[in-house]
């Protein structure tokens, strides 16, 4: 059985989904690949919308990771975040691999969650970008402001065209990242590959399907029904400096150390941080996470025994494994649940 006191690695949990992609998790993570598997969901204990238990991650002992939580959730999350947030994780996190652009979504934030679905989460997230064409743009958020009666054509039309050509555009490349909050409406390029964290559900509205695998006039709504579903849109208009706001590049995280990858903003959601032990020893505080290696080896020191780490792995951390410290020729990427003390997100 899995001990909560010793970090864990995470065998592959990829899955079908209505959009292509999928061989650079199989090659980063020794995973089954696409050609129609675009995510993995890491250390998660939130399942599919619809489609329980899809999506939940499987201990290397058997145990279901949310039934291991549930046991022991001061072992696993900590007790200043059992004190706040009880035994939800707070977090999802992904890789997202894209054979495919994602079709022009977005999901509702808590205000509507909890109104419409009784749910507390809501689903605000951001992308740090592993890999991505010359020149790749996403869209996020609209350009100019929309009416609700323009925003219901685009979707009775299926107008692809119109609401991709509506979308802010703000290229990105790899090591960049960016919060993408609830309620804007975007879409990712083919070619685009990301590590994604965001809040721990699955609600996803699409405004437009017609390219994908998918039935949106049926499954595409939350089973709400557009009428309601449409006034979860931010229909406002999104800048430039908008965007930038929510945007660290490259240049912004790259660098020895810990360093965070998100705006401040982020910080009601989750974090993420850059790992890099390159210079010396970095130390994390002890709390459940995910430690993601993005390139060379080094080792990962608890309470418990080393890990040697390599390209690839993804350790899970419980609360109860101490702080730890990477060491090494070793890049990697910190995911974690909020802080204890972390503000209310909207």
């Amino acid at each position: 059985m899995s001990s909560p006191g010793a970090p864990i690695l995470l065998p592959c949990n990829q899955f079908d989904h209505f959009y292509r992609g999928g061989n650079r998790i199989g090659a980063l993570r020794n995973g089954p690949g696409g050609p129609m598997r675009p995510e993995e969901w890491l250390a998660s204990t939130t399942t599919r919308f619809g489609q329980a238990p899809q999506g939940l991650t499987r201990l290397p002992d058997g145990r279901l990771l949310a039934e291991a939580i549930e046991a022991d959730p001061t072992a696993w999350l900590g007790p200043a975040h059992v004190q706040r947030y009880g035994s939800s994780t707070e977090v999802l996190i992904k890789l997202l691999d894209l054979d495919q652009r994602l079709p022009v979504h977005l999901h509702p934030n808590r205000a509507f969650a909890s109104a419409h679905l009784g749910m507390v989460h809501g689903k605000t997230e951001a992308w740090y970008v592993l890999d991505a064409p010359a020149g790749a743009e996403v869209g996020v958020g609209f350009s100019d402001a929309v009416s609700m009666a323009q925003l219901r054509s685009w979707v009775d039309a299926e107008d692809a065209d119109a609401l991709l050509a509506s979308l802010r555009r703000k290229a990105v490349k790899p090591g960049d990242a960016m919060l993408v909050p609830a309620g804007l409406p975007h879409s990712v390029p083919a070619g685009v590959f990301v590590l994604e964290l965001q809040e721990p559900t699955d609600l996803s509205i699409l405004l437009e399907w017609r390219e994908f695998a998918v039935d949106g006039r049926a499954d595409g709504h939350l089973d709400l029904g557009f009428e309601v579903v449409l006034e979860a849109v931010d229909r406002t208009a999104v800048s430039p400096a908008d965007l930038d706001a929510l945007t660290l590049t490259r240049e912004q995280i790259d660098a020895a150390g810990l360093r965070t990858a998100l705006p401040e903003r982020a910080d009601a959601y989750f974090r993420i941080h850059r790992v890099d032990a390159s210079a010396g020893p970095v130390s994390v505080d002890a709390g459940f996470g995910v430690l993601l290696v993005l390139e060379g080896t080094g080792t990962l020191r608890t309470e418990a025994s080393p890990v040697d780490l390599a390209r690839g792995m993804a350790v899970l951390l419980p609360h109860a494994a101490g702080s730890w410290v990477v060491e090494g020729d070793v890049v990697a990427m910190a995911c974690r649940p909020p802080a204890p003390d972390a503000p209310v997100g909207p």
